[in-house]
């Protein structure tokens, strides 16, 4: 019984000296950083919070807690966030943020709960050790949504490149039957119905309204996405808009795009061949190791 009243004076004591620490942290005078503050009033960033404010209408907890931490922590907390990978999925940063702020105060309370359970059956642990799980759990959960995002990123970059090569040749098609180019870069983008085509049509009417060549808006979308193949795409159409015949270069483009894909599926498909492989020949020598161990303790038994 005096090892768990002095077990819980101490998780109190370390939760009163975190929050006094925190108290002056926050009353000391921040020191703001210059990129952050310049990119904060950057025509990219009012794009973001233009995205946002028309996105969420009801935001609820976790998009909350994102804004109060947006608002309280330096941009140095967050660190290297994955700004293109969010645009890409349409999460709202505060939302991201939220959730990271979310999962690490999960990792704070989960360690010294279990810690408290473990105290009730009679098994206690030092109080070192929920205190450093904390410490460690927090920060690999507060890592997590980030993982999370560039992995999900990563399948939405090869769905884009999919659609991508039909989208193409889709504005070859619209090329050839005579089309001018916005018109056929609008007609390709309204006969498919998922996310990319959606995405593709949406900025093209952006560029329509904003007065902008609609190969400078899907250049600028592939900067802001981090998606290659669609500044080719904007390279080809621009050079249509100077009068060269396109058709040709429209095909070579999907046709290598397909290239690039089936490449890169083989890679893939190599890679899982020689993941199963390697535990095949392990269970071969194993095999192996059963048959000769009966025959080599009769000899060892015969001499």
């Amino acid at each position: 019984m005096m090892t768990t009243g002095l077990q819980i004076a101490l998780l109190g004591g370390a939760v009163f000296g975190l929050g006094v620490a925190l108290l002056v942290w926050r009353l000391m005078p921040a020191d703001p950083d210059v990129v952050d503050v310049v990119r904060r009033y950057s025509p990219e960033a009012a794009k973001e919070r233009s995205a946002v404010r028309t996105e969420v209408v009801a935001p609820g907890t976790v998009e909350k807690l994102g804004i109060w931490a947006i608002r309280r922590f330096p941009a140095s907390v967050w660190g290297r966030s994955p700004t293109k990978e969010l645009a890409l999925l349409r999460v709202p940063v505060h939302r991201h943020y939220g959730t990271k702020v979310a999962y690490a105060l999960v990792g704070l309370v989960l360690p010294p709960i279990l810690s408290y359970y473990f105290t009730l059956i009679q098994l206690p642990v030092p109080v070192v050790v929920p205190a450093g799980g904390s410490l460690v759990l927090a920060a690999f959960l507060f890592l997590a949504p980030d993982m999370n995002v560039r992995s999900d990123a990563k399948k939405a970059r090869g769905d884009f490149s999919r659609a991508l090569g039909v989208y193409t040749d889709l504005v070859a098609l619209e090329r050839l039957s005579g089309a001018g180019s916005r018109q056929a870069m609008e007609s390709a983008a309204e006969v498919g119905d998922n996310w990319v085509f959606r995405r593709i049509g949406e900025e093209l009417q952006r560029s329509r309204w904003n007065g902008l060549a609609p190969w400078d808006s899907l250049q600028n979308l592939s900067e802001e996405l981090g998606l290659p193949e669609l500044n080719d795409l904007a390279d080809v159409m621009r050079m249509s808009g100077e009068g060269s015949q396109v058709y040709d270069n429209l095909r070579a483009r999907s046709a290598a795009l397909r290239s690039a894909m089936l490449n890169t599926e083989r890679a893939t498909a190599n890679a899982a061949s020689e993941r199963i492989n390697m535990p095949m020949s392990l269970l071969g020598v194993v095999f192996m190791v059963i048959l000769i161990t009966p025959a080599l303790l009769r000899v060892m038994a015969g001499t």
